[in-house]
């Protein structure tokens, strides 16, 4: 069949033949129309990610849309490796497919679920976000962070606060329903004071954060508290992403200052049963009231041409 395939952690993968995938049991062989190339499909690729197997050759690809042997059109939220989903065909276990809304169209539902999950899974089953509480995302200008600001509305946010660097891009989650925005151009101590100000006056419940580095930095300086007798308010402190840096500096005063609580969100901090199910719901609730996102479409052909090619606001969607 053809795929794209990696077979360097240092080179974009090409465009060739690979062997076909058979299916083990309680597995599926799905014909795939469409495939999101997602921040973490590059990070498995290039072997950084936690996921990587460390083996080559194989077909990069984390989730897609396509369609079963007996016709039906479904979502596969996972590959077994090394059939990953950027091929004419992929394998997938029984348990990771669902049916897709005959309302949403193959490349739409490619491009999202993976962003989705990041924000809608996070929110609703990581942490149990209840309406009213409002949200700070960081990183809101990439294409997660853009779908992580209507998804926090949605899903009842009082109030959603956009951090990120693209002007233009802050200026359209403005229209996606960002309520304020904060620049991170500005130096280092207004845009901690930006930061405290947000939490002072309008109390930030969740923070989403895409960004993590020195991004993050500054975002836990502005909530640490100072003096004695302050109340801190409880943060819950979602780290999703790490395109800013993989690591960060953390004083012990910023705990002990603050309500915040730390968490995770990725693949085995919440069970694929319950991220499946609520992918489900938001997949539901895509199809009854569409969410905004921009994306394009591409032939598989142009994978080594568009692998480092992509603008941060628009999600590259393969079609085989």
């Amino acid at each position: 069949m053809n795929a794209a395939v990696v077979r360097a952690f240092d080179a974009p993968p090409r465009y060739e033949s690979f062997a076909d995938p058979v299916a083990g049991d309680e597995e599926l062989i799905v014909t795939v129309s469409a495939a999101g190339l997602h921040q973490i499909v590059k990070s498995l690729a290039n072997g950084k990610h936690y996921g990587s197997t460390g083996t080559l050759p194989f077909v990069p690809g984390l989730d897609g849309v396509g369609r079963l042997e007996d016709g039906k059109r479904v979502f596969f939220a996972s590959s077994r490796s090394p059939f990953g989903t950027f091929a004419e065909r992929s394998v997938t276990a029984r348990a990771m497919c669902f049916l897709v809304p005959d309302a949403l169209d193959d490349v739409t539902v490619a491009a999202m679920m993976n962003p989705a999950m990041s924000s809608w899974a996070a929110l609703t089953e990581r942490i149990q976000f209840a309406r009213g509480e409002s949200v700070l995302v960081l990183g809101a200008t990439g294409v997660a962070g853009q779908l992580a600001v209507q998804i926090a509305k949605r899903l009842g946010a009082k109030r959603v606060v956009a951090a990120g660097r693209d002007q233009r891009a802050l200026d359209a989650v403005k229209r996606l329903g960002a309520d304020s925005v904060i620049s991170l151009n500005q130096d280092s101590k207004e845009l901690v004071a930006s930061y405290q100000r947000e939490f002072a006056e309008n109390k930030i419940d969740v923070v989403l954060d895409y960004l993590w580095g020195s991004p993050a930095e500054r975002l836990l300086e502005g909530i640490t508290q100072k003096g004695l007798l302050q109340d801190a308010g409880r943060v819950r402190y979602l780290q999703i992403g790490s395109v800013a840096g993989p690591t960060i500096s953390l004083p012990a005063a910023t705990l002990r200052s603050s309500g915040l609580a730390l968490y995770g969100s990725g693949f085995g901090s919440v069970s694929m049963k319950r991220i499946l199910e609520s992918l489900q719901v938001f997949l539901k609730e895509a199809a009854r009231k569409p969410f905004e996102m921009g994306i394009k479409a591409a032939p598989l052909r142009d994978v080594e041409a568009l692998w480092d090619a992509a603008e941060p606001a628009v999600r590259v969607v393969f079609r085989p």
